[in-house]
């Protein structure tokens, strides 16, 4: 028999060749190529280093605050606006919901549940008190 470990190895390969995982892979290499997405997180890190820098301080100017904060959300806004922000966002929640399948599957199957009907319910409050049944 095949043990647990060498099986979730077995299942970590299968994840890897899922058409999600592929898909945010390529959306991720896709947005680190993108030079102008870089300078916008590059930029939204440097003002938000400059707001906690300038919140720490005893004599804290308001107005300079307010404005590095109005260029840090302008740049948040220009970076979840570039497409390949986009598509690195989308290709992530196609990707989390077949992990959330999985581990569902694993923790209920764990939790002694049948491993080829439980599956994941997007109703689920994982508070098994207010339950109706999974799946």
């Amino acid at each position: 028999m095949t043990d647990a470990i060498t099986l979730a190895r077995q299942l970590g390969h299968a994840i890897q060749e899922q058409e999600e995982y592929q898909n945010i892979m390529a959306a991720k290499t896709a947005a680190d190529a993108d030079e102008g997405l870089q300078a916008l997180i590059t930029e939204f890190n440097i003002k938000r280093v400059a707001i906690n820098t300038e919140a720490c301080k005893t004599d804290r100017d308001e107005e300079l605050l307010k404005k590095l904060n109005t260029e840090m959300r302008t740049a948040y806004s220009d970076i979840m606006n570039n497409e390949h922000m986009k598509a690195y966002n989308d290709a992530k929640q196609a990707f989390d919901k077949v992990l959330q399948r999985v581990l569902a599957i694993v923790k209920q199957s764990a939790d002694g549940e049948d491993p080829d009907t439980t599956d994941f319910s997007e109703d689920c409050t994982h508070d098994c008190s207010t339950c109706g049944g999974c799946g």
